[in-house]
């Protein structure tokens, strides 16, 4: 297992986070325990969940959370872990309802810190933005929960571009922390943002890539692994149903390239598919959703994995051979 430093930072992280959405759920607490021990046993220490996982499910809120926290304790190893969290999310069903006051802010991080069993969060994203919220005053309410020892360094997901650069920007005039790491959703199959239900969520473009390029900051996307679309049990010709927000003629070319590419490498497609992301020429750290061991085994492989640029232009492009 790779690690890298998140630049700005002292948090030094396994290249491969392990992302908790359905733990405590569908995902019952005894196996959630069983794939966290796996994943601590095979190098991973970076854990990402969220305030809001998985509220629309019947049952326990904040059950993500609070199963972590339960492990956590049970385990006594919270030194060794790096944590990382999102709040200020919408109400679930008033999505068009932002929650981006300090108040708003201050609550989900003492929730957070109450579920998680912990006095202070590594990594604290704001789920999403309100882009009528200047981004200081933002940045300003952030800097408070810094200085109350409640969070170590922030994130953002699902921002764009701009509103990351005005916010870093004004954090850096003043002499305050700004965004370490950015959360949007990328892997090397580019959504149908057409068949997206929820706008507020925000995809990688080419000018995402180029500010990260620019800029150095760290990235750690969600659906890294577009729901399964590369871990070799698809192919062009017998694509399910929940694979259809990937489903267009240049991600299956892309699949395409990622098995010849696999098995000129000797990887499996699953490797292939997240090494692309960790070749970047910023650090990446994908965010797997492993709901099996042998779904975990397989992604944490690609933490040792390091691609050649023409072959990570090969996967997005087709340029030259494989």
């Amino acid at each position: 297992m790779n690690y890298r430093t998140i630049p700005g930072t002292e948090l030094t992280p396994s290249v491969i986070c392990y992302g908790s959405v359905f733990f405590g759920t569908s995902i019952p607490e005894e196996e959630t325990f069983r794939l966290l021990d796996a994943y601590i046993e095979r190098g991973g220490t970076f854990i990402d969940t969220a305030k809001v996982y998985a509220d629309w499910m019947p049952g326990e809120k904040s059950a993500s959370e609070k199963t972590i926290g339960r492990w956590l304790k049970s385990r006594g190893n919270r030194k060794e872990i790096i944590l990382a969290t999102k709040g200020a999310h919408p109400e679930l069903g008033r999505m068009n309802e932002p929650r981006m006051s300090r108040e708003c802010i201050e609550h989900d991080v003492d929730s957070s810190l109450r579920h998680l069993q912990t006095d202070c969060i590594d990594l604290y994203y704001l789920h999403r933005d309100d882009p009528a919220t200047p981004a200081g005053e933002i940045i300003e309410s952030l800097n408070e929960q810094i200085r109350a020892g409640k969070v170590r360094y922030i994130g953002c997901s699902n921002w764009t571009a701009a509103r990351i650069e005005e916010a870093n920007r004004y954090a850096s005039e003043r002499g305050l922390q700004g965004f370490s790491a950015n959360q949007p959703m990328w892997s090397l199959a580019d959504p149908n943002e057409d068949m997206m239900n929820d706008k507020t969520m925000v995809v990688m473009h080419e000018d995402s890539e180029a500010f990260h390029n620019r800029t150095g900051m760290a990235v750690v996307p969600y659906t890294s692994q577009a729901f399964g679309f590369f871990s070799g049990l698809y192919r062009r010709d017998n694509m399910p149903d929940k694979l259809k927000l990937f489903v267009n003629e240049e991600n299956l070319r892309r699949l395409e390239r990622v098995e010849r590419t696999a098995a000129r490498l000797g990887l499996s497609m699953t490797e292939t598919a997240l090494g692309y992301l960790l070749s970047q020429p910023f650090p990446v750290f994908p965010i797997i959703g492993s709901r099996t061991l042998e779904q975990l085994d397989e992604s944490m492989k690609a933490g040792d994995v390091t691609l050649d640029s023409e072959t990570v232009r090969y996967l997005r492009y087709g340029d030259g051979e494989s």
